[in-house]
């Protein structure tokens, strides 16, 4: 699954380790979910989405196989 996450978390001025405190996650987590090797729970992604302040439509994009 593509992901914005980098970009949108960069345009806040949050580090990774920042925005997993914030989500409750660790910042490998968070460098796993953007690079593509990890999909969020959906609890997760919707916590991204409120701290980013986008919805989740716009955080992440499906990619067939």
């Amino acid at each position: 699954m593509k992901n914005r996450i980098r970009d949108l978390r960069s345009e806040k001025g949050l580090r990774q380790e920042d925005l997993g405190e914030l989500i409750g996650v660790s910042r490998q987590t968070i460098n796993a979910i953007e690079k593509g090797k990890y999909d969020p729970s959906l609890p997760t992604a919707f916590r991204l989405a409120k701290i980013l302040g986008r919805p989740i439509e716009e955080l992440f994009e499906y990619e067939e196989d």
